[in-house]
């Protein structure tokens, strides 16, 4: 009986050791597939700090939603944690999962977004970086054309009251011309 005790707590270490690491690898993975964009490579060298969310999730019929967590960096160092949510109401089908990166690009923008709850308005939009397609988003909707070679993608950031976005769609298919806005939470590490 000592035996398979032994062998459930030791199961349950590893665990405990593996899953932090996972998790700390999907927010690395996602931060250097931005950086290897040639949309959003550029401003790691220049902004004051991001905003990482290796997943979120959207869906809507009619009404739809997203929603995603995220890690905050200060230059390369993680200073807090942030959450995403977001509404939108109009014509709108399907489900989608991409990954999200606000680039800050001085103090003001970094500490206006930190101050505990921000919300991007209707006039914020993101640069879609996809392979072997053209498109651009907002929180008034979104168009996409495909293209053959990530070089037909036309899309480009760039900053918005201090701020720019950038998206790398990792699957779905989402059908949306809508009104939305996203809404951010704020917790320091």
């Amino acid at each position: 009986m000592s035996k398979l005790i032994n062998a459930i707590l030791l199961s349950a270490l590893a665990w405990l050791t593996i899953v932090p690491s996972a998790q700390a690898d999907e927010y690395n993975d996602t931060v250097n597939r931005f950086h290897k964009a040639n949309e959003s490579k550029d401003f790691f060298k220049d902004a004051y700090g991001f905003a990482v969310f290796p997943t979120v999730g959207k869906a809507g019929f009619g009404i739809g939603g997203a929603y995603g967590q995220g890690r905050v960096y200060r230059g390369l160092k993680h200073v807090g944690n942030t959450s995403l949510t977001q509404l939108s109401i109009g014509f709108q089908l399907g489900g989608q999962a991409y990954s999200q990166i606000i680039f800050f690009k001085d103090k003001r923008a970094f500490d206006e977004f930190t101050s505990g709850s921000f919300e991007f308005s209707a006039q914020a939009s993101a640069a879609i970086i996809t392979a072997g397609a053209s498109a651009e988003a907002s929180t008034k909707g979104t168009s996409a054309s495909a293209g053959l070679t990530q070089d037909s993608n036309k899309s480009e950031g760039q900053y918005y009251k201090g701020m720019a976005t950038f998206i790398i769609i990792k699957g779905g298919l989402m059908y949306e011309v809508s009104l939305s806005g996203q809404k951010f939470s704020y917790t320091p590490k």
